[in-house]
């Protein structure tokens, strides 16, 4: 099975942003109400941000990323010794979202991507983790968005 565009997209985004070390995000998590009214307009739906700490990750922030045909967003989370994590979140037009909905993954070298697709928000959250610690990390996103 092939992934799709987004799941890649995502992949790509990740390997971008996670290395800046003084900008990493656009908008901080001291903005983090800002930053989901923000992409939640920009994208045209709502966003939900999951919460990691539980997991040892933080919330830094997020950015505006584009997109083929519209905006995505991208949110990025950090543990105590300095590994991120990135929530990828495109919103797909009425009857264009992939048929595919299953929760699945693919690795790109050592970044492992989970994507999976709700209504018509595709998500795709990646991490360069031992394959136990992403997973975990993935399935506790999935759940927190999932309805």
């Amino acid at each position: 099975m092939v992934e799709p565009q987004f799941a890649r997209d995502a992949v790509i985004a990740h390997a971008v942003y996670t290395p800046e070390v003084r900008h990493p995000v656009e908008v901080t998590s001291a903005d983090e109400a800002h930053l989901v009214q923000w992409l939640t307009r920009r994208l045209g739906a709502p966003l939900k941000v999951p919460t990691l700490q539980a997991l040892g990750f933080r919330l830094l922030g997020g950015r505006l990323l584009p997109g083929p045909h519209s905006p995505r967003a991208q949110f990025m989370y950090e543990d105590a010794n300095g590994h991120r994590v990135t929530l990828y979140v495109t919103v797909f037009d009425e009857g264009q979202a992939p048929k595919e909905t299953a929760f699945r993954s693919v690795r790109d070298g050592a970044v492992e991507s989970f994507y999976w697709i709700e209504g018509r928000q595709g998500y795709a959250f990646s991490a360069e983790l031992a394959p136990a610690d992403a997973m975990a990390l993935a399935h506790e996103v999935y759940r927190q968005l999932s309805p």
